[in-house]
């Protein structure tokens, strides 16, 4: 059964000025539907409205927008499966990953629904007597929020939920890949009891619809999830109208495997969140730096392990991993293949096309050996099921081969020693960073961001999303003299 939809500007589903096809990856006879896309009136026209429905929102007080953002949460958390499954069919992701991200993206607005009731100010005396200071936090105002396919429903809930708890009205560009996870979300939010405007939902194209949305003068905000090309384009958008922007891009995850780790647990670890997710994660261990006295063992592991994976379809029971999310994407996996193999690194598993019962964009992931850090596999973020394993003589050479790159999102290192731990997370240029566990997986309640090209401005999730989301303003009165 395929969907027609719509684009949703100022309260009202609209046809766009044009159509995309929307094709499960997993069997690409399957029309999952018609996707319309925005024109450039349409989304000035969304800009307007929520121009004008932002102000309402934030009169509307802090337990309107407690109740509204606590709905939606829960209504995502009651449909996890539902919506889990339609993310399988148009992203490739397992069916139980699905459910597991929009229940996720549940937990973001229920968290941030709390916290629009904590919005809170602060007093000061003043060096002057007789008057009095008070620090409290506006909106923004406009936000525009661009987001990734990968995981299309999380990462728009935790821009979307933080930006409507602090009073802001919002314009959401999400992936023209996962159109449908962007409807159903939207459907969500919008039997709400929010004013027209308010959110709205653009599907288009980056060079159209993007691209004069982060040129926007009516914009006060911008968020972005994406690569680090794109990224760099919307800063210097930004720069014409001083528009505050946040930016999550790409990452080169580093994992590092010590003399004295427990290698069953360290292959399990990094095998997981390598491969997890088709490896299409800005969090996988895309670099595994490992001491050369395990070095055999663990490669000899690894190898097992990847080849132990069940690939297939996403809605198949027992599928670990899914297809990639589109014949260009394995394209250009396919392509990293090849150069690492140009190189000189050793591909020990996995890199190629498999045939399964639909036709699918499957890959058999893969584990390159006898890599150096300066190969182009091991500089460029691949967002693959690829990962590349480099030999380090000791602890204090694998910490600088971890620190040599333009990227610092996520990093892990597996050991015994309290000693290397601590050093390990004073030392590690990241921004998460993970012992004994995978590079892979945060909570929803505390700071995400990274490093380097990784990140730019003001870190996601948690209360430290206010920094971005939220003005600060600073008030001085003059009590004056009791009559």
């Amino acid at each position: 059964m395929t969907q027609n939809t719509q684009v949703y500007i100022n309260g009202q589903w609209r046809a766009g000025a044009s159509e995309v096809e929307n094709r499960n990856p997993s069997d690409v006879s399957d029309l999952i539907g018609i996707y319309a896309q925005a024109s450039a009136a349409q989304l000035d026209e969304a800009l307007d409205a929520a121009a004008r429905a932002q102000k309402i929102w934030w009169a509307a007080g802090i337990q309107k927008r407690h109740d509204v953002l606590m709905a939606i949460g829960t209504e995502l958390m009651a449909r996890a499966e539902e919506i889990g499954r339609i993310i399988a069919r148009e992203e490739g992701k397992p069916a139980a990953e699905g459910k597991g991200e929009v229940y996720r993206a549940g937990q973001f607005f229920t968290y941030f629904a709390a916290e629009a009731l904590r919005n809170q100010g602060d007093l000061a005396e003043s060096v002057r007597p007789g008057i009095e200071i008070d620090v409290r936090r506006d909106p923004v105002g406009v936000v525009a929020i661009i987001s990734p396919w990968n995981f299309p429903v999380a990462t728009p809930a935790w821009k979307i939920a933080p930006a409507l708890a602090f009073g802001n009205a919002v314009v959401w560009k999400p992936a023209n890949l996962t159109p449908a996870s962007a409807v159903a979300l939207t459907e969500i939010i919008a039997r709400q009891d929010i004013p027209a405007g308010l959110f709205n939902m653009v599907l288009g194209s980056g060079r159209d619809v993007g691209q004069r949305l982060v040129e926007s003068p009516r914009v006060q905000a911008i968020s972005f999830t994406g690569s680090v090309p794109v990224g760099r384009g919307i800063a210097a958008a930004a720069v014409a109208n001083m528009t505050k922007v946040q930016m999550e891009m790409g990452s080169k995850n580093p994992m590092l495997i010590m003399d004295d780790a427990d290698l069953d647990l360290a292959v399990a670890h990094a095998a997981g969140a390598a491969f997890g997710g088709t490896g299409q994660k800005c969090t996988a261990a895309s670099r595994l730096i490992v001491h050369e006295a395990v070095h055999d063992a663990f490669v000899e592991k690894l190898v097992v392990a990847a080849n132990a994976f069940k690939v297939g379809h996403a809605l198949e029971a027992g599928t670990q991993l899914g297809p990639v999310v589109s014949e260009g994407q394995l394209a250009q996996n396919l392509a990293y293949i090849d150069k690492g193999r140009a190189e000189g690194a050793e591909l020990l598993c996995g890199g190629t096309r498999l045939e399964r019962a639909t036709d699918g964009y499957f890959m058999a992931p893969a584990v390159f050996a006898q890599t150096r850090n300066d190969m182009v596999i091991n500089r460029e973020e691949m967002f693959a099921p690829i990962t590349c394993v480099i030999k380090a003589g000791s602890y204090g050479e694998a910490l600088a081969l971890a620190n040599d790159s333009a990227f610092g999102l996520t990093a892990g290192i597996m050991t015994r020693s309290l000693s290397r731990a601590s050093h390990f997370r004073a030392n590690m240029n990241a921004g998460c960073v993970m012992v004994n566990l995978p590079t892979a997986g945060t909570d929803y309640h505390v700071p995400f961001g990274g490093r380097g090209a990784s990140s730019f401005g003001p870190r996601e999730q948690g209360r430290y999303a206010a920094e971005f989301y939220t003005s600060v303003k600073t008030a001085y009165v003059a009590a004056g003299a009791p009559e």
